[in-house]
């Protein structure tokens, strides 16, 4: 699995820490992580929470990532942004028992996390927790395991609506927004690197690179 890590700029700071937290739990795993920025509050290119979603959807709808943890302050705006696009499933995770949750009952590809809102002394431990109860096992088991069948059922459910109500085309959405907007989700310092190398949707790729020209 290649898990991108995605930080706004509000909660910036903390991307270190949110990586040293999650590599140390995927790694041994065999996973991959590719941080995607912000790594700093001073970078030069500064993401929103709406960019990250602009970003997600890039990555996972073109393959360059199978899983993304993203978040803000409250987790909420980069939650609502990511739902806003095809093919995102994103969570709002707080507790390693919300990542258990979501990951065995909605089978999502992406979570966000509160990176401010009681994001106090024990806060790198809680990641580490989050990110163990979230990958401890195949997404989609169901919880608890009797309730799998109807989980799953209403999770094929879940796509087919989103099929009908999201049903844009990832490049004509971004041709539909702010250029500047989506040329700022993409702007990040190792953006143009990691995704050219880990991209596999090539109409996806080329619309890319049409912003970043």
């Amino acid at each position: 699995m290649r898990i991108a890590l995605i930080n706004e700029n509000s909660q910036a700071a903390k991307n270190a820490v949110i990586e040293k937290a999650l590599k140390k739990v995927v790694e041994p795993m065999g996973y991959t992580v590719d941080n995607y920025g912000m790594y700093t509050a001073e970078d030069e290119a500064q993401l929103t929470y709406v960019q990250n979603g602009i970003l997600a959807c890039v990555l996972l709808n073109s393959g360059a990532a199978d899983f993304v943890v993203t978040g803000c302050g409250t987790g909420e705006g980069a939650m609502l942004a990511l739902n806003s696009f095809p093919n995102v499933i994103c969570g709002h995770v707080a507790t390693p028992l919300d990542a258990y949750t979501f990951a065995q009952i909605n089978d999502g590809n992406a979570i966000a996390i509160p990176f401010a809102l009681g994001f106090g002394w024990g806060g790198d431990l809680n990641l580490e927790y989050i990110f163990e109860k979230l990958f401890s096992e195949p997404f989609g088991g169901g919880y608890p395991r009797e309730r799998v069948v109807p989980e799953q059922r209403n999770k094929k459910i879940l796509d087919e609506v989103r099929k009908v109500t999201l049903n844009q085309d990832v490049c004509e959405i971004l041709k539909g927004l702010d250029p500047e907007l989506v040329k700022g989700a993409f702007a990040g310092e190792h953006f143009a690197e990691l995704f050219e190398k880990n991209a596999k949707d090539e109409a996806i790729k080329a619309c890319v690179k049409e912003f970043l020209k």
